[in-house]
């Protein structure tokens, strides 16, 4: 199947307005339209050896006498058909055929911008416009590609062809040239909403949540994970840590968020004075009620598991655990590390993890600090 080699069927106004056509894009850097475009068989076998349409602008004539004549018969049909319909269709689509064949996208745009502002009321002016955009981006003129395929989805009914949408195709490629994250809140909410057995909803809801982060907008950033968690395991391109991310955002957003410090400093005071006291039971009640690890250093991020399993009690008694006077080197303004020992004779060593939380949803709690994790063993 092939967006530009396929009879036109019939047509209708509205949601389901379609015609046997398919957009088909491939991604090699920036996306590009793959076209496979077949000459429909007979065309112009009655018009051979007919001379020059007398109306035929000459801009579109090309310098190959084979490609000239093939041009020359499609014009005359072209002529002699009626404004807008099918047949009208198929012929404007060998004419595009030839054009591109050429490279000639100069002549391709010219003839179908014109085309469509001759008769705005064609019904398949969303195609020749997607075409256009198409051609546009073959110049690497992405920007005014973009402005076209904006165009044909605000403005056309969408045409549905052998199952494939344009205004779908429209998206994804306006997902991919465009940097505006409102715009992308709004490009994702078309494509749940319009196309979601044509889409993965994991991705798009990820994605979406991503865009509401850049706009700011953390209400709606929030809803679109929470949408995202019953997806979990979906493989989102450049998020390899995609369920986590959401997962952690999600929950620490579900939480009373009370085990939080004003600093970094006020929470190693609390933390080494229950080491001090060998208060298992405080030393607990300090740690993150949500997201909190517990690993070795050579563990992915993403696996969490650990703490809620055993107990500190079972570590701590009848061993007096020790800290170093300062966080570790490897500090920073945001993460903290503090080494401690004497846990057990398997793993005498733990680092005990702070991180300041990351939060704009809640002033409040944003720029806190909270014991995140621990990490088993000497760090490297």
């Amino acid at each position: 199947m092939d967006l530009f080699n396929k009879p036109p069927g019939k047509t209708s106004r509205g949601t389901g307005f379609s015609f046997n056509c398919k957009a088909v894009f491939s991604k090699p850097g920036i996306l590009k339209m793959s076209l496979i475009i077949g000459f429909c068989a007979g065309l112009t076998l009655g018009c051979a050896g007919r001379a020059k349409p007398a109306g035929m602008d000459p801009y579109y004539s090309v310098r190959s006498p084979e490609y000239q004549e093939t041009l020359d018969n499609l014009f005359m049909l072209l002529e002699g058909e009626g404004q807008t319909g099918e047949e009208q269709f198929a012929i404007i689509r060998e004419i595009a055929n030839v054009y591109l064949k050429i490279k000639d996208y100069g002549r391709l745009i010219n003839f179908l911008t014109s085309r469509t502002s001759k008769f705005p009321e064609d019904p398949y002016n969303a195609y020749y416009l997607l075409m256009t955009a198409y051609a546009f981006m073959q110049q690497e003129a992405y920007p005014v590609a973009a402005l076209y395929f904006n165009l044909v989805i605000k403005n056309y009914p969408d045409l549905t062809i052998m199952g494939q949408s344009i205004h779908l195709a429209c998206f994804n490629q306006l997902i991919a040239l465009t940097d505006n994250p409102e715009q992308h809140v709004w490009y994702y909410e078309e494509l749940i909403s319009r196309f979601p057995d044509k889409i993965d909803l994991g991705v798009a809801y990820f994605m979406q949540g991503q865009a509401y982060e850049q706009t700011g907008d953390w209400n709606g950033a929030i809803q679109a994970y929470t949408r995202y968690l019953s997806y979990m395991g979906t493989i989102v391109p450049g998020f390899p840590n995609a369920d986590s991310y959401a997962k952690q955002i999600v929950d620490f957003n579900n939480s009373r968020k009370d085990w939080t410090f004003e600093s970094v400093n006020a929470l190693v005071r609390a933390i080494t004075a229950a080491l001090d006291a060998g208060s298992s039971a405080r030393l607990w009640q300090y740690r993150a009620k949500v997201n909190f690890f517990a690993r070795s250093w050579e563990q992915e991020d993403a696996d969490n598991a650990g703490m809620a399993e055993f107990n500190l009690t079972d570590f701590m008694r009848g061993n007096r655990i020790r800290y170093a006077e300062k966080l570790d080197a490897g500090s920073n303004a945001n993460e903290a590390y503090l080494r401690t020992w004497g846990w057990s004779q398997y793993i005498s060593i733990w680092y005990l993890y702070f991180r300041k939380i990351y939060f704009p949803p809640d002033p409040d709690i944003h720029g806190r600090w909270e014991w995140a994790g621990v990490y088993y063993g000497e760090k490297f």
